[in-house]
């Protein structure tokens, strides 16, 4: 996966995925409940390059039996499909056990989004003239403009900013460098914190943000959004829920999909619908309020 440039978080989530496959093939749980000892010698330990497609079928049904989210599952499927590709191409095994399974299903369901009184609020947490509120704000302020993934906005250094053309270049999944354009209220709140960060005792460092003891990190900013979100009544917020709400916006004020799918970093429309699902919830109900049968009586 390295030599096909893949990022590291990508491959430690694929790696995660294998070892919780592995764990299940070699222990079995199901081992200890079964009644009799042709059941049990049915569930028989194995490793990865041996499973069957009923042991990796068994895996699945397993991920789901303890109450894991579908998507988590078909995490795991599509890891399994690309280790087991793999390992056919590499002449290591010589069928696919996953040639003839299908995905888990995944019900689809509108991405949560912050309401605009639940940004109002949010804005009025991170008020004010301090290090952390000016940082706080244009932090929020770009997600929610750019729609930028966490590591992206995190990983921004100071020569990624052009406040000329107002937009950031960003590093994306697969290593795929993008811009991002932002508005003018986002760029009023990164030159407040530009000019507050010029002050700060770690302003000769690269990074665009800054915390008490450095870079601020993807982590960091993860429990800087759940502390100000906390303040503002909407708890366990997180950074994707700000990218949620952009891609909504843009949908909704009748944005192109495919200027969407540039900005977001989108290669399939895959993922454009499943973001798409809460905007056209919305359009649907005021398309009602305008064509409502019985109103109409």
């Amino acid at each position: 996966m390295r030599a096909e440039n893949r990022s590291e978080r990508t491959i430690a989530t694929y790696l995660f995925g294998l070892r919780q496959a592995e764990t299940f093939l070699r222990e079995r749980p199901d081992r200890g409940r079964c009644a009799d000892e042709r059941e049990r010698a049915a569930l028989r330990p194995t490793i990865l390059e041996a499973a069957t497609r009923a042991d990796l079928e068994a895996f699945m049904a397993d991920v789901l039996a303890r109450g894991r989210a579908p998507s988590t599952a078909a995490t795991y499927y599509k890891v399994l499909r690309v280790l087991y590709a793999w390992l056919v191409e590499e002449q290591e095994i010589q069928v696919d056990p996953m040639a003839r399974m299908k995905p888990p299903l995944v019900p689809a369901k509108p991405v949560p989004i912050v309401p605009a009184d639940g940004l109002k609020r949010l804005f009025a947490a991170c008020a004010g003239a301090s290090f952390e509120a000016r940082r706080d704000t244009a932090l929020v302020m770009l997600l929610l403009d750019t729609g930028a993934r966490r590591e992206e906005m995190a990983g921004l250094t100071l020569a990624d900013v052009d406040l000329d053309l107002d937009v950031l270049l960003v590093l994306g999944k697969g290593r795929r460098e993008r811009t991002l354009p932002f508005g003018r209220k986002s760029g009023e709140a990164l030159d407040r914190y530009l000019r507050v960060r010029a002050r700060h005792k770690d302003a000769e460092l690269p990074w665009l943000w800054l915390g008490k003891k450095g870079q601020l990190t993807a982590w960091g900013l993860v429990q800087m959004l759940r502390r100000r979100g906390a303040q503002a009544g909407l708890p366990g917020l997180h950074p994707h829920q700000l990218r949620h709400t952009f891609a909504h916006e843009w949908l909704v004020q009748g944005g192109a999909e495919t200027d969407l799918m540039q900005i977001a970093g989108w290669k399939s429309r895959t993922m454009l619908q499943r973001y798409g699902a809460s905007a056209a919830d919305t359009r649907a109900r005021e398309a009602h309020r305008r064509f409502s049968p019985a109103d109409r009586l």
